[in-house]
């Protein structure tokens, strides 16, 4: 028996959508279910749909995600609300694709810490000084590639490529790509000081490293929708991870497509 929960933007039009959806997904037999569900339905847009996402990273193995937008059209809210029965109907014959897409994992490294906070990003992670300039070694797989200068700098997945990435000048990356993408906030290049200025895309098995030339600072960093201070860092570590994002797929979800309706289109 499948059990699902559907989580709302919190506005009328949303609230009204996720009690018909409660509704008519419990008189197909469905069960409503907030600690273990198989299904997350989410009603809104993608800021809803990153919100749940994280509150059910813990459920990644177990728990497929679908979106219903009642905003603008979105990257993970695919459906809209006129085909809320249709929905349902396809959520009733249990009988879906699952489309699997990598996230973001980041361990942050602090003084006099043995162990290390380990987060996952959908999107991307940023990470920027409160005041003053990120100055920061960026390592590959150990190795140092550049000293960076900056306002900061973005570490973003396929699927987060379409989002603060792509307005710091990064390449949009189809999510099928188990990759992870990193760009720079206004870096700081002249005779003095350099760095490479385009964004670099790595492959799963690589391992960079954000470490702090002045060991121990404070940092402003963000998860996706998340956004906290974190003190006496020592060393940012991002890997691709190994976990992934499944999402529930009843019909084609055609990427560059959804790419084109979104930046290119005239139509609103």
């Amino acid at each position: 028996m499948k059990r699902f929960v559907v989580t709302s933007k919190g506005d009328e039009k949303s609230n009204a959508i996720k009690m018909i959806l409660d509704q008519y997904l419990s008189d197909f037999d469905l069960v409503m279910d907030e600690d273990a569900p198989d299904l997350v339905i989410t009603v809104g847009g993608d800021g809803t749909f990153l919100h749940a996402v994280h509150q059910y990273f813990h459920r990644l193995k177990d728990t497929a995600f679908i979106g219903v937008h009642t905003g603008h059209l979105g990257f993970y809210a695919d459906w809209l609300p006129d085909e809320i029965e249709k929905l349902v109907i396809e959520i009733s014959k249990d009988k879906f694709d699952i489309a699997e897409y990598p996230l973001l994992e980041v361990k942050v490294f602090k003084k006099d810490v043995k162990d290390y906070e380990r987060y996952l990003a959908l999107n991307e992670a940023t990470v920027r000084k409160i005041e003053g300039s990120v100055v920061m070694d960026i390592n590959i797989n150990g190795d140092l590639f550049e000293r960076f200068r900056g306002d900061g700098l973005c570490m973003s997945t396929p699927s987060g490529s379409t989002a603060y990435n792509k307005a710091l000048g990064g390449a949009i990356i189809h999510p099928s790509l188990s990759t992870m993408q990193l760009t720079e906030m206004s870096s700081i290049n002249n005779r003095v000081y350099r760095t490479i200025g385009s964004p670099l895309i790595f492959p799963s098995h690589h391992v960079v490293q954000f470490k702090p030339v002045n060991e121990a600072q404070s940092f402003l960093m963000t998860i996706d929708h998340l956004t906290k201070s974190v003190d006496h860092v020592n060393l940012l570590e991002c890997t691709v991870a190994k976990e992934k994002i499944k999402f529930a797929r009843f019909r084609a979800f055609p990427f560059w497509k959804r790419v084109h309706d979104s930046f290119i289109s005239d139509e609103r």
